[in-house]
């Protein structure tokens, strides 16, 4: 409960959400604001809304300095994860270590089809979600060692919508029922990394 200032926003009157520490952008987008400050923006596309391949699927993806899907980031490849950390490594070797990054990353395994994740599967259920999770928690640790190495970082960890397995009698995503609106949210500092 409460107000609690927020850790971003885009400049506009009334706000009362926008503390001391908020990093305020005069821009129409939070990719456009911080490339403003100097910040190469990275994408890193999973899910269809990031495919490129029609108007939609270039929306997001276009407003970042550099944009990235191809299929191996995908939603049907069992390796996703793995593939969106392995290229975040090295987009982030690439650039010099005083050069600010906004890396954005969707990342696709949890989305549907994640039954590839439990032999013999062949529904997407809670239980493949959850390993589909195990599988996303196995792959960050070359991510977060890479960001440490630039750090200190700050990231923001959360989901873009839930999904219903039989609740009520719902399945999927594209409805209103409080498995699907309610959505893990989590923010952290990844401090730098001291070791030569």
């Amino acid at each position: 409960p409460g107000r609690h200032p927020r850790p971003f926003a885009l400049r506009f009157e009334g706000s009362e959400t926008t503390g001391p520490g908020t990093c305020v952008l005069d821009a129409p987008d939070l990719v456009t604001g911080l490339a403003g400050r100097g910040y190469h923006t990275v994408c890193i596309g999973g899910t269809g809304f990031f495919n490129q391949r029609n108007p939609l699927g270039r929306v997001l993806p276009g407003l970042f300095s550099e944009a990235h899907w191809d299929p191996s980031l995908g939603v049907t490849d069992p390796q996703s994860t793995e593939n969106q950390a392995s290229l975040a490594v090295k987009i982030l070797g690439s650039l010099p270590r005083e050069q600010r990054v906004f890396l954005f990353i969707n990342v696709s395994a949890l989305h549907q089809p994640n039954r590839h994740y439990v032999p013999g599967a062949t529904e997407d259920s809670k239980a493949t979600q959850a390993a589909a999770l195990a599988y996303v928690d196995s792959q960050l640790g070359p991510l977060f060692q890479a960001l440490r190495q630039r750090g200190p970082a700050f990231c923001i960890v959360c989901s873009d919508h839930g999904t219903a397995y039989g609740e009520d009698g719902y399945s999927g995503h594209r409805l209103g029922h409080p498995v699907v609106w309610t959505v893990p949210y989590g923010e952290f500092v990844l401090p730098v990394d001291s070791a030569p």
